[in-house]
């Protein structure tokens, strides 16, 4: 029985791809074709290799398999390779018919083994490599929108080792019709300054006045990364290892909302979007109290420079994405507490956590607890709104 649900407009603000090898060497000129990312067995497993280096393991990424079924995390998303996944995790044209079976009318995607906030592309050696690279992913992206008639959205990434390429590459992705781009957290891994320093802020202004809403994926970084590897104990269970680090990197992206509220970056732009996604809402109340009490006691010469409360920049300048939680009936309050034009509906597919295979008669029950202007604006019009669908 299909969800009431689907009679809204509904928009997956976070799903991933599983990169297919030839992602970069379709559209690479033939002098770059061998040095371009492109996938290599070495020593027995499959890895993504840029210009004679590997950059990391080429798997799937995906939890869910060929024959439609989801398997256990522990048993597939480091393991199988993407022919062994469902063929809507790298097939544009079959994600397509993955959204006409769950009733969800747009998409927005994210990469998988490349890295999350398409970190991997920035550690080759050649910086002419990472570029032409970076800019290979974002033509062969525009070129999936356009063919999918604006359903599927997938995130162009930056070159985030240099502000000024990414302010050229944020003009160029948005004249090919971006409705957004996907941002490391950390680009002082890269060698650039922190996103706190100023001198980003060339960055920030093209961004909002271009409408391109930033979004920090969890786990969006080198350094997030290497914190996804350390949070759980060694002698855990392999599962249980994916549970702890899960969960950690959602809340990790208050490390992200926080910085990015108390870096006075929204009074410089105040037009400026950004997302954090797949993080869930749950902390979010909880952090922007905080960061209010916090500052008030020991950065109380900060707290003044700062335009209004930490707490009060969510509602204007944030949003985060919202799928699973509210087993406790607790949704109500985080959105009188977030609020409702501020939340955006994901499924997260394939990864482990994705709502599969029902994502809309999932959460329709939790939804129901809502009012009928809530259910539409988080199911799809907050991000109706901000992707210009």
């Amino acid at each position: 029985m299909a969800s009431s649900l689907a009679q809204l407009f509904v928009v997956d603000a976070d799903s991933h791809w599983s990169e297919p090898g030839d992602l970069f060497t379709r559209l690479a000129p033939p002098h770059l074709k061998d040095r371009v990312p492109h996938h290599e067995v070495i020593d027995g497993t499959r890895m993504w290799v840029m210009d004679g280096e590997p950059i990391g393991r080429a798997t799937a990424g995906a939890v869910i398999g060929a024959d439609g079924n989801k398997a256990k995390a522990a048993e597939s998303l480091q393991i199988w390779n993407v022919e062994e996944a469902h063929a809507g995790a790298s097939d544009p044209k079959a994600r397509i018919g993955v959204l006409d079976e769950f009733d969800i009318d747009a998409q927005v995607i994210f990469p998988s083994t490349i890295g999350l906030g398409g970190q991997g592309l920035s550690r080759g050696n050649d910086h002419t490599v990472r570029e032409a690279s970076i800019a290979i992913y974002n033509d062969g992206m525009a070129e999936i929108q356009e063919q999918s008639g604006r359903r599927l959205l997938p995130m162009p990434i930056m070159p985030a080792w240099d502000i000024a390429l990414c302010v050229i590459e944020a003009k160029r992705v948005a004249a090919m019709g971006a409705r957004g781009v996907n941002m490391t957290s950390d680009p002082q891994d890269l060698g650039a300054p922190d996103l706190a320093n100023p001198a980003w802020d060339p960055f920030w202004a093209v961004c909002a006045e271009l409408q391109l809403p930033v979004h920090f994926h969890i786990g969006a970084s080198i350094t997030g990364m290497t914190f996804y590897g350390q949070y759980f104990w060694p002698s855990q269970a392999e599962g249980t290892k994916l549970a702890i680090g899960g969960s950690m990197l959602f809340i990790g992206n208050a490390r992200v909302v926080t910085n990015l509220i108390l870096a006075g970056i929204f009074d410089r732009h105040p037009d400026l979007e950004c997302v954090s996604v797949e993080s869930g809402i749950g902390w979010i109340p909880f952090i922007l109290e905080t960061l209010d009490y916090e500052m008030f006691e020991n950065a109380p010469d900060e707290l003044a420079k700062l335009k209004k409360a930490p707490s009060e920049y969510f509602r204007s300048n944030l949003f985060a994405t919202f799928w699973f939680e509210n087993n406790r009936n607790r949704l109500p309050d985080l959105i009188e507490a977030v609020g409702e034009d501020r939340i955006l509906f994901e499924t997260d597919y394939p990864h482990p956590t994705c709502l599969y295979p029902n994502p809309l008669e999932s959460v329709e029950a939790k939804m129901a607890a809502l009012s009928t202007q809530a259910r539409a604006k988080i199911m799809g019009e907050n991000a109706k709104r901000l992707y210009r669908l």
